[in-house]
C-alpha cells in the first residue's frame, strides 16, 4: 500500500512542459509570476520552442539562480 501511495504521489508532481504549458501552468513554478510566464511564452513563440530546459535562462528575468530552483520541475518533452 505504501508503494502505491508513493507511486500516485509522484505522478501528481509532474514536470511542466515549457514548450506546451499555458500561462497558468507556468505560474505553478516557484518564482514564475504572470510577467515571467508571458515572457516564456513570447520567447517560445519567437524561437520555435525550447530545445533544452537550460534555454529558460535566455528568457529575461530567469537567471541561473532561478533556473536552479525550477530545473527539476520543467521539461521540454
Amino acid at each position: 500500500i505504501l508503494f502505491l501511495f508513493l507511486y500516485l504521489a509522484s505522478s501528481l508532481i509532474a514536470s511542466v512542459n515549457i514548450n506546451t504549458a499555458d500561462e497558468k501552468e507556468l505560474m505553478t513554478l516557484k518564482g514564475i509570476g504572470e510577467a515571467k510566464a508571458k515572457a516564456i511564452i513570447e520567447y517560445r513563440k519567437k524561437n520555435k520552442g525550447f530545445h533544452k530546459p537550460e534555454d529558460l535562462m535566455i528568457v529575461k528575468g530567469i537567471g541561473p539562480k532561478m533556473y536552479e530552483t525550477i530545473k527539476n520541475d520543467v521539461t521540454v518533452k
